[in-house]
């Protein structure tokens, strides 16, 4: 048997020494191959499924939610045990609390049940609801009023033009007949000097000669509306009969039978020249209200001839006894 030598410094063996200088370190086992994202997602769901399903976030909100309210159904009054352990109900009944009664003693209006608790699960800061809630009611409190505003308005447009329209036609109602009882009187007056009468006795209707600005104002936007439809009238007449030419373009070298044969014979083309001018007096006229100059209208078959445009009758004095009154409100 060999001998073992032995240090002299420590006693300890040659043979327990370690030689570091002709250690092998052995290689970890890896495997060459490299893993796919099919099996190491494989491989994390069998991980999962050793470990446990995780529950999602919903799941754990709705078994918290349900935890909660089953506590705060549960009165700490009913478990004997827990009032017991409870120091608030302990320091309570020192106070003189009893069960289902009110705190404090002689104040029988005072809650029985503690208030509710109102979670807030959101990151909002406390009042942002009720914030939110009044500039939403302001908000819709004011389109409803807009809304409101808008309704009443456009039933107010409506109703005025309505009656704007209305006016308007009665004050063109009243044009023609002072413009008939006009006509009468200067026909009568004719008559009583001997002069003749001018005006159309065929089917055909002649343009008037008289010049508009001699006309009364209160009807001469209706005589000034009527020769000029009538002047249009003519004119498209004359145009479809002359075909190509103006009946008014006289050419020397036509005979008889040309000027027959393109209708020159029987049409005078009149123009009334001062339905191109300008009449300042009739546009400030007509810039009148309906209603004002229906009133003027009226004023004036009054003082005229007598004429009530309410009542449809002529009556025999200035008095006119009988009539109810100057306005339609009158006549009602």
């Amino acid at each position: 048997m060999a001998a073992v030598e032995e240090s002299p410094a420590n006693g300890a063996t040659m043979e327990d020494e370690d030689d570091y200088m002709n250690m092998i370190i052995a290689e970890p086992n890896v495997s060459k191959e490299k893993e796919t994202y099919t099996q190491r997602r494989i491989r994390k769901q069998r991980e999962a499924e050793a470990r446990g399903r995780v529950k999602s976030k919903s799941e754990r909100e709705a078994e918290e939610a349900a935890a909660r309210d089953a506590a705060l159904s549960r009165s700490l009054l009913s478990n004997p045990s827990a009032a017991s352990s409870n120091k608030g109900l302990a320091m309570m009944a020192k106070m003189g609390f009893k069960p289902g009664a009110a705190l404090g003693s002689g104040n029988s209006d005072a809650r029985t049940e503690p208030i509710g608790i109102s979670m807030k699960e959101d990151r909002g800061g406390i009042g942002m609801d009720s914030e939110k809630k009044r500039k939403f009611r302001e908000e819709y409190e004011k389109e409803g009023k807009r809304v409101k505003a808008e309704e009443s308005e456009y039933r107010d447009r409506v109703r005025r033009e309505r009656e704007e329209g209305r006016l308007e036609g009665m004050a063109t109602n009243a044009m023609r007949i002072a413009e008939c009882m006009a006509a009468e009187k200067e026909e009568e007056e004719a008559l009583r000097k001997g002069e003749e009468d001018d005006k159309v006795n065929g089917v055909e209707r002649k343009i008037s000669v008289k010049p508009l600005k001699q006309i009364n104002i209160l009807w001469r936007g209706l005589i000034r509306r009527r020769e000029e439809k009538e002047r249009d009238r003519r004119m498209r007449y004359d145009l479809q009969q002359s075909l190509s030419r103006l009946p008014t373009y006289d050419d020397e070298d036509e005979d008889k039978e040309d000027k027959r044969a393109l209708g020159k014979h029987a049409t005078q083309y009149n123009l009334v020249e001062d339905l191109e001018e300008e009449d300042p007096e009739l546009d400030e006229f007509n810039a009148l209200a309906p209603a004002e100059r229906l009133q003027k209208l009226v004023i004036y078959l009054r003082e005229e001839y007598n004429y009530c445009f309410w009542c449809k009758f002529t009556y025999p004095d200035k008095e006119m006894e009988g009539c109810p009154g100057l306005t339609e409100e009158d006549h009602d």
